[in-house]
């Protein structure tokens, strides 16, 4: 980071991407159809682990706070929790009638938010994997969800070019920022 310096080019899976925290694992996605997430060493490059079980293009993945879990989300509207350690598939979270295109932790690893084409957020408790509330209020797709660093926040993205704040305990939409034509 220090010097912008090429380190490694891994060319065999390409989107999307999520780094571990500490950033000694990286999580690749294919980028045809194969509905594979290959998980890498980042100092030597090598291969670690395969994870396999998806049956859809898979858009959306991303590291629990403390590394040991591994959420995606693909376009059949699934989300699974994934044991990183042994490349295990824990759960399986269908709530989503439409693609899945962002999966976010909450800072204490309690919550994963997701954001799907069906125009909905879903909150979800990961030791559960039981569905917390549904967020509505975009009139278009979703394509991103971040929690604040405190958690009490998320912020959503969407097609319908807005970015909408809500409150994560209640549900309750905060604020709508407008200003984005495309």
């Amino acid at each position: 980071m220090k010097s912008g310096a090429l380190i490694k080019t891994l060319t065999e899976h390409t989107y999307p991407v999520a780094v571990s925290p500490g950033g000694k694992l990286l999580a690749l996605v294919s980028g045809s159809d194969d509905d594979i997430i290959k998980l890498w060493d980042v100092s030597s490059g090598a291969l670690i682990k395969t994870f396999t079980g998806q049956t859809k293009y898979i858009w959306a993945v991303t590291f629990s706070p403390d590394g040991k879990l591994l959420a995606s989300g693909s376009g059949n509207g699934i989300i699974e929790l994934w044991d990183v350690s042994s490349g295990a598939l824990i759960k399986t979270l269908v709530r989503h009638t439409d693609s899945v295109h962002s999966v976010a932790f909450s800072p204490d690893g309690k919550i994963l938010a997701s954001g799907s084409w069906d125009n909905t957020i879903k909150l979800w408790d990961v030791s559960s994997g039981a569905l917390i509330k549904t967020l509505t209020g975009h009139t278009d797709w979703v394509n991103s969800v971040a929690f604040s660093p405190d958690g009490n926040i998320l912020a959503s993205e969407s097609w319908d070019n807005t970015i909408k704040l809500w409150d994560v305990s209640s549900g309750a939409l905060i604020k709508t920022l407008t200003g984005h034509t495309d």
